[in-house]
């Protein structure tokens, strides 16, 4: 029995660069004295995220908000990341820098020999188009720790975009958010929150109909006019969450043998081998 030893982060990250390196250091510090093998970052982990989703959130201490610092993905940053992760594999949500000058919100996964995969995000949320670019497609890709597909917050919403990497052989699926709690009706309490719920509920419901683990990572703590739900977890491809660091900052840490776990779950009822996608038909076209 191979066991993968994996955890997901719930953090609050901010416009400073280098403390927000200073924070994934002590978090990667802390995943590798566990025996972590693979760590996910939450989305904008290196620069931040947006201080609003409706262009209504004040500049911080009175100055100009230009947004997270764009960061190449050959850059000395992500390779400042790659040399922190070293042997571990780590995935980390940042402002990417596109070589046709456009910014847009993705995320990497590193170890010590470099960049593994990268990914941009396709679905945009209600003003993030107004920042960022959007991506045009979902892969996996091969890494020490198994094949792997990362989406980024909002992105999993959409059925499509995991069972596009399921399809593409991905065994664990990376997500990392920062999903904030509701702005209208709010709640003090954030585990009674209804985004709160849907954020959880498209971790279960994603693993469950791909049968793949799924680690989800997420911003805690408020920035700008947000207030993020925490809530990283680990969930395996039945859809039973194996950790969960609850609305708080903190890591969620499991260890499960996840080619056993996924041939377990697939035995009997196999919903990627039993699709019939001759069947999924709408306005005369056919679904893949």
């Amino acid at each position: 029995m191979t066991t993968l030893r994996m955890a997901a982060v719930a953090a609050e990250f901010g416009r400073d660069l280098e403390e927000d390196f200073a924070i994934t250091e002590r978090l990667i510090k802390e995943a590798r004295a566990d025996g972590v093998r693979l760590l996910a970052l939450p989305e904008a982990c290196l620069g931040g995220y947006l201080l609003s989703l409706d262009n209504t959130a004040p500049a911080q201490a009175g100055e100009l908000d230009e947004g997270p610092p764009a960061l190449a993905l050959d850059g000395p940053e992500v390779r400042r990341l790659a040399a922190l992760a070293g042997e571990m594999t780590v995935v980390a949500g940042y402002c990417e820098a596109g070589v046709d000058g456009r910014r847009y919100n993705s995320v990497v996964c590193v170890n010590g020999d470099g960049v593994l995969g990268n990914h941009r995000k396709v679905h945009q949320p209600l003003s993030e188009d107004a920042s960022y670019a959007s991506g045009d497609r979902f892969h996996a890709f091969d890494t020490p720790v198994g094949r792997i597909g990362m989406m980024i917050c909002y992105d999993k919403a959409f059925p499509e975009s995991a069972r596009a990497l399921a399809l593409d052989g991905a065994e664990i699926g990376v997500v990392v958010s920062a999903w904030p709690a509701a702005r209208t009706n709010p709640t003090t309490d954030l585990t009674d929150d209804r985004w709160k719920r849907r954020f959880d509920l498209f971790d279960r419901a994603r693993a469950l109909e791909n049968q793949i683990v799924w680690v989800s990572a997420n911003q805690a703590g408020t920035f700008g006019s947000l207030r993020f739900v925490g809530s990283a977890k680990v969930v395996d491809p039945g859809g039973d969450i194996l950790a969960d660091t609850g609305v708080g900052a903190g890591l969620a840490v499991a260890e499960l043998d996840v080619a056993q776990a996924l041939e377990t779950a697939r035995r009997s009822m196999g919903h990627l081998r039993d699709r019939r996608p001759e069947t999924y038909t709408y306005a005369g076209a056919v679904s893949a």
